[in-house]
């Protein structure tokens, strides 16, 4: 079976796939942090970051599975100890700047949506994910008196719209830095 080119985009290399994993992250930090942690950080750094994701074992035996387990939270710690720095925030502030985000919808022809949006609105009040959509997708969300038609899905639970945007930032963005969530039909069944 040759490699399915219309469904996938395929990679000419590891590097550019790393090179895309750090524009991600480059482009999360100038969100939240006005590119300041990212500048901050020496090329070792960049690239602990990258290495710490990298899964490191190809095959499984009984026998490797201790070890194998062991070297993969090593790998999570050296991508945490560096990660950590871009998750952070001054008290004072209340959260990042900006939320990095992508909302994906299997129902249009758009691959995501992407703006600019505050986890803090101008009253001190913590924006939720409920208001996100609102702003940004209100069509994901049902209306007051009628039927759910859409799940939002962040890494596959369906949080909360009183979640507040920054505390889901902080705890389920993706290693890219950026909160993926997913708006999908209702189940039917």
């Amino acid at each position: 079976m040759s490699f399915p080119e219309k469904d996938l985009l395929h990679c000419p290399s590891k590097d550019a796939i790393e090179a895309h994993f750090m524009s991600c992250v480059k482009e999360a930090d100038a969100l939240k942090h006005k590119s300041q942690v990212i500048n901050e950080m020496q090329k070792k750094d960049h690239k602990q970051l990258w290495m710490g994701l990298q899964n490191v074992v190809s095959t499984w035996s009984s026998q490797e599975i201790e070890t194998t387990q062991r070297v993969k939270q090593d790998r999570f710690d050296q991508f945490w100890a560096i990660n950590r720095k871009l998750m952070e925030y001054p008290a004072e502030e209340n959260g990042f700047r900006y939320i990095p985000f992508r909302i994906y919808q299997t129902t249009t022809e758009r691959p995501f949506i992407q703006k600019l949006f505050r986890p803090v609105a101008a009253d001190g009040q913590l924006h939720t994910l409920g208001d996100l959509l609102k702003e940004v997708c209100p069509s994901a969300l049902a209306p007051e008196d009628g039927e759910k038609k859409n799940q939002v899905m962040i890494h596959g639970i369906e949080p909360m719209l009183e979640t507040p945007l920054q505390w889901l930032s902080e705890h389920l963005s993706y290693p890219d830095n950026f909160l993926h969530i997913s708006i999908i039909p209702q189940p039917t069944d």
